[in-house]
């Protein structure tokens, strides 16, 4: 077991840098440096001290099982959301991903369907347009994509995504910094 590899892990997923890690478990940065390289062991207190600090007990730490990250997610793991006022849907295609770097979503539109408008961010949004063809105003910019073509840009500006066909527009979006 690479007892090392996985403190690194959990300190990633918290945010946290070598040196906050350090600073909370009264431990120097380059100790834990040595441990993330499996360089040097730690005594069994100071394991469980980080692993308090990293929020994960001794149990999940060693249990390999728990560590196993899910890979494939099909219909039954979507959440949805559906706006009959601006018509469209919406549906998370891996739970969770509010929390994750990338925010996947399949967006249905019906007929004069339109997404609701987002103030500008640090978001760079990716989309592709699988059925139909949609209208996305950013800032005072309007651009126009079909079926089998992409969109991508960063949320700089005011920005929204309408329906720009006369039946049903279906589009995958991938979003960064979360903000769906």
């Amino acid at each position: 077991m690479q007892i090392g590899k996985k403190i690194k892990n959990l300190r990633l997923k918290k945010g946290l840098t070598q040196e906050e890690l350090g600073e909370r478990t009264n431990l120097s940065k380059g100790y834990i440096s040595q441990l993330e390289r499996d360089l040097s062991s730690p005594a069994i207190d100071t394991l469980f001290a980080i692993l308090e600090v990293l929020g994960c007990s001794p149990k999940e730490f060693f249990d390999e099982d728990t560590h196993l990250q899910k890979v494939v997610y099909g219909e039954d793991d979507r959440t949805g959301f559906y706006d009959e006022e601006r018509g469209y849907n919406i549906q998370w295609l891996v739970p969770e991903s509010n929390e994750k770097e990338m925010e996947p979503i399949l967006l249905t539109f019906k007929q004069r369907g339109e997404f609701k408008t987002f103030g500008p961010s640090l978001s760079e949004t990716f989309a592709y347009v699988l059925k139909g063809s949609v209208a996305i105003r950013l800032g005072r910019h309007m651009y126009y994509a079909k079926a089998g073509q992409s969109i991508y840009y960063t949320a700089s500006d005011e920005h929204q995504i309408v329906n720009d066909f006369p039946g049903e527009s279906t589009i995958l979006l991938v979003a960064t910094r979360s903000y769906l």
